[in-house]
Order: C-alpha cells, then structure tokens, then sequence
C-alpha cells in the first residue's frame, strides 16, 4: 500500500453546517456522529486503511473543537496538519495557501459518507493525465410535473406523468494536479465551480470517476438519518469493525479539555 506526501491530502471541515442547525451553532458538523464514531474520523479511518497518512484539515468554524478531538491524529492512524481560514475562502479558495503542493492533491469535504476507495481516484487521475478529476454519483431527481415531449409544430409526441430524470453529480471528492491549483487566486473566496469552469475554459482536461455504491450527504437531515440507520444495521459497511472504539476515549479527553493523542 502507497504512502503519499504531506500536503496529499486536503479535508474540507471548516463549514458552519448550516443544514443541520441547530445542532451545528455550538458544535462543528465534522464532528457530528454517526454511529459511534464522528464522520471525520470515519474518514480520516478510510484514508489511512487506503494508504494515505498524512493529511491537512482546513477548519475554521468551531476549528478548537475539531484540533481538541484530533490533535495530531495518531489514534486514527494518520498525521494531521491544521490550515486555518481567517476569513471564509469558499471550497477552492484555502488550497492556494499550501505552500508545497504536491504534483497531485486529492481533496474532500469533510461531510460525506462513503465506501469509495481513495486510491483508486488518484489512479484514475493519472491515468487521465487530467488537470482535475471529480467523483460523480449517479442522483435519481423526481419531476413532480407532466413533462411533453412536443415536435417543430408544438405538437404533443409524448407525456411522461412525474418521471425520475437520473443525473451525474459531483460526490464532493476531486483529485487536482499541481496545474489546477495554480488557477486559485490567494486570499479571496473560490469555489470548485469556479475552479472547473476555469480549467474548461483554458482548455484542460477534467476526468470523472464513477462510483456505484454507497454515498450520503450527512450535511442533509435525511441522508443524515440514513447513514445512522445504515450503520445500526451493519457497522462494518463503511469501516471494518474494531474491538474497542477510541471515539468513546477521545471524547472523554475531549470534555476534560484535554487533546487527543
């Protein structure tokens, strides 16, 4: 299993978590639990089962909490870095403060629950040579309407009662070469759009890579509810069981204010 670099990976946990307010106003979303474990640490558990070790979190809402709870990560296996905003940045904006990018930096937000592999992006990144690579899941989106289908005459062809249209989104994990991250402008707020319709507009290449199975939004009161309820019914989905979970630990250590280790 692959080691990569220090700055190699980026997780976005600085949000304010305004879907799930209130339960977000004094206490920051990346900590929000699901089962037993908060979903960072879930994350932060994939990455390094995936052979990723050294990791950044680019916080700012509530950022104390989230440093108390993992201080420098070894309880989840993996060396954590701080990069604080000061200011919000958007979702692109904090990746032009690394100061050494590496030649590839895969990025996630730091709310999402799913069983994807994270090595298996990076390799298709570079087997596309691509200047940046999102991973797509495919999103059945209900039309709550008749839709007609007409001709050049206006003439009815077809009536669909309230179809499902099925539709590619971005699953809220990219991969960006150190090309890409040279489009960010420094200290002003940029988001992931932004960036993409920049690299299109100059003409690079943005790759996708498809995931088929499980993925949640916990930012969304019901994909909140369903990732508690998926993981009540088989708690070695995302993560292979362990004996004896930290989390229980680490938020004693948290509650004496006393950080994690």
């Amino acid at each position: 299993m692959p080691t990569y670099g220090p700055t190699q990976v980026v997780i976005l946990a600085g949000g304010k978590g305004r879907r799930l307010q209130p339960y977000t106003t004094s206490f920051p979303k990346p900590l929000m639990p699901v089962g037993e474990r908060p979903i960072l640490e879930i994350i932060l558990r994939q990455l390094a089962r995936d052979g990723f070790s050294a990791i950044t979190l680019a916080v700012g809402h509530l950022a104390a909490l989230i440093e108390a709870y993992f201080g420098q990560g070894t309880a989840c296996g993996v060396q954590l870095s701080y990069l604080r905003e000061d200011q919000p940045l958007g979702t692109a904006g904090p990746l032009a403060r690394l100061l050494h990018p590496p030649e590839d930096l895969l990025v996630l937000n730091g709310d999402i629950l799913t069983d994807l592999n994270f090595a298996q992006i990076v390799a298709t990144h570079r087997k596309n040579k691509a200047a940046a690579t999102i991973m797509t899941i495919a999103q059945k989106v209900p039309i709550d309407y008749g839709v007609l289908t007409t001709n050049e005459q206006g003439h009815v062809v077809s009536y669909d009662e309230k179809p499902q249209l099925t539709t590619e989104v971005s699953g809220g994990v990219y991969v960006f070469s150190r090309r890409a991250l040279s489009y960010i402008p420094t200290d002003q707020r940029f988001d992931f759009p932004d960036l993409v319709n920049m690299l299109l507009d100059r003409g690079e290449i943005v790759a996708t890579h498809r995931h088929d199975s499980h993925w949640l939004d916990i930012g969304r009161r019901d994909d909140y509810q369903m990732a508690a309820d998926l993981i009540e019914e088989n708690p070695g989905l995302f993560l292979p069981q362990e004996s004896g979970s930290p989390a229980s630990a680490a938020m004693g250590h948290l509650q004496r204010g006393q950080p994690v280790r």
